[in-house]
């Protein structure tokens, strides 16, 4: 299907981006302990709109803030725009008011973790909890921003009935996926809570009664990953055996190929004891991962339009 990049995908595509930006700096804020570089206050910085005499900690903390700040006022963009420039009851319209649905939890979770004091050196049950959610709640939000893209790029609108086993296969992958992002969240937490000296430490750890429960947890990620990107596979190489499209066997190529480069990385990152910057990557790979299976999902859950009603375009109006 021919895509077209209009001023409104455009600015979508560039949102997108500028939130994997936000994404990528607060694992940065995590992996160096610096959650509680603005101590427990939000929407202030240590009582401070500006903190001008910042400590590094504070420094990395308040930039995630402002750079978080930055993408709400995009996603509102985007949703304010989208009212404008396209009907009621367009695909796009729904994207955008998703988008904005779930920056706003994103911003409430993030808020709970400095209020409740679910940073630095916290490594309670409650923590784990929240991060999970946040992972969750952050390849939702991820999920929203690139459908509204998509679609404002020319990709046809979602039928979510009548898909059949596929569909239902399918759905299974997406939310796979999820629950894999609130693994690699906590298991991206006990790393940093408890590093390990060695790698025959680290496996040790994993295996002892005795180890914290967020080291313990450590053990399943991998497994998980490896049986949930064996799925994901199977199922778009099925589907694409029964029903083809140029779209979904596209980005199942993509997906399969990054997936073995995820699970390289995934595979350094425990060799090499988890530096920050190896999981960085590991994360900027996963939000890939997701976007390109959402691709899929759009590719092969699009309304087939027949060539006696070719599909209509809209062009987003600038004034």
């Amino acid at each position: 299907m021919q895509k077209t990049v209009n001023r409104y995908a455009a600015f979508a595509w560039g949102t997108l981006v500028l939130n994997i930006i936000v994404i990528l700096w607060g694992a940065f804020v995590r992996a160096t302990g610096s959650g509680a570089g603005c101590g427990s206050h939000w929407p202030t910085c240590n009582g401070e709109v500006i903190p001008w005499s910042a400590q590094t900690e504070t420094l990395i903390e308040f930039t995630h803030r402002i750079t978080s700040g930055l993408a709400l006022v995009a996603v509102i963009i985007l949703l304010v725009w989208a009212t404008r420039a396209y009907p009621k009851g367009h695909a796009v319209r729904l994207g955008a008011k998703l988008s904005l649905a779930f920056m706003i939890i994103e911003a409430l979770l993030g808020a709970g973790l400095v209020l409740f004091e679910l940073v630095a050196d916290n490594d309670t049950t409650a923590r784990a909890v929240v991060v999970a959610l946040h992972l969750v709640n952050t390849f939702l939000l991820l999920s929203a921003i690139t459908l509204t893209a998509w679609w404002a790029s020319g990709g046809h609108p979602i039928r979510w009935r009548g898909q059949g086993w596929l569909g239902w296969a399918i759905w299974a992958g997406f939310a796979a996926i999820l629950l894999l992002g609130a693994s690699g969240g906590v298991t991206a937490l006990g790393d940093t809570l408890f590093p390990a000296t060695s790698l025959i430490e680290g496996l040790r750890e994993k295996f002892s009664p005795t180890a914290h429960f967020l080291v313990r947890l450590r053990l399943y990620h991998p497994i998980l990953a490896i049986s949930i990107g064996a799925y994901i596979i199977l199922v778009a190489h099925v589907y694409n055996y029964f029903q083809p499209t140029p779209d979904t066997q596209l980005f199942a190529k993509l997906f399969t190929a990054l997936y073995i480069i995820q699970l390289l990385i995934g595979a350094f990152n425990v060799v090499l004891l988890a530096p920050i910057w190896i999981q960085l990557v590991h994360l900027f790979l996963a939000d890939l991962l997701l976007i390109i299976f959402i691709l899929f999902m759009a590719a092969a859950f699009a309304q087939r339009v027949s060539q006696e009603e070719p599909v209509r375009h809209v062009v987003p109006q600038t004034g």
